[in-house]
């Protein structure tokens, strides 16, 4: 952690917790620039250690994120990043916070060289296809 984000370790740690749990479920979050860089590190080096698969990896992962978010970061995110050694995530800036003139940045996950598949959308394609219906026989 190299930035202090003006707060005493123990609510800094939950800050990254929650921001990086956020993250994960919702894929997007619009926050500081700074908090946005901050929890990328954190996030990388969570889907890096997610990516092993094993059983210590999702204890490891545990400690930081509930079991929802390591159930994504495990099944949807590793294998999705799974070519990929680093740059998860990119950091789009925006314009200044009117109130306050702090730097906004939306951050979210980048291209992914793999899709995963949703469950269920396999038995849909071939329904659309048409391919798999038997022609009809007239008698």
């Amino acid at each position: 952690m190299k930035r202090k984000l003006q707060r005493k370790k123990g609510a800094r740690k939950a800050l990254l917790k929650n921001l990086a749990t956020s993250l994960i479920l919702h894929e997007k979050i619009k926050t500081t620039a700074e908090k946005a860089k901050e929890v990328r590190s954190f996030v990388e080096r969570l889907i890096t250690k997610g990516k092993k698969g094993d059983l210590a990896s999702r204890r490891y992962l545990l400690k930081f994120l509930p079991k929802n978010a390591v159930a994504k970061v495990m099944e949807d995110l590793a294998p999705a990043f799974s070519n990929q050694k680093s740059g998860f995530l990119k950091i789009v800036r925006l314009a200044a916070r009117k109130g306050d003139g702090a730097k906004l940045a939306f951050l979210e996950f980048g291209e992914r060289t793999v899709e995963v598949k949703k469950k269920g959308e396999e038995g849909e394609k071939e329904k659309k296809d048409g391919k798999d219906k038997k022609p009809k026989v007239k008698a």
